[in-house]
């Protein structure tokens, strides 16, 4: 999948492990997680390709959330992000993937 990042936060936690942002700080085994969902997400070609994975509990989201999928990072954490198919000249359809926020589960 072709990842997108919807902030930029997300962006400077997968590429340095940190981010300069106070309200975006995270544990460094969450960081962890978080940058090993992105790499699989990033080496999966279709969505199908995730059910495999049971540890990262792949699920669509419901109610307010609803058009949101998400993966965990871990226990409390979550990866949300949404799938849209883009055109390709190669391939019949490439599947892009913009992360939107890894929220606690429990909020």
């Amino acid at each position: 999948m072709v990842i997108n990042y919807d902030s930029e936060y997300l962006r400077e936690l997968y590429e340095q492990g940190r981010c300069n942002d106070r309200k975006h700080r995270y544990q460094p085994a969450v960081v962890r997680n978080y940058q090993k969902c992105v790499k699989i997400l990033s080496t999966v070609r279709r969505i199908e390709d995730l059910f495999p994975f049971n540890g990262l509990r792949y699920e669509t989201l419901t109610g307010d959330k609803k058009g949101l999928s998400s993966v965990r990072i871990d226990d409390k954490y979550r990866l949300e992000f949404t799938i849209s198919h883009g055109e390709a000249t190669d391939e019949p359809f490439v599947t892009i993937c913009t992360l939107t926020d890894i929220t606690n589960h429990y909020r």
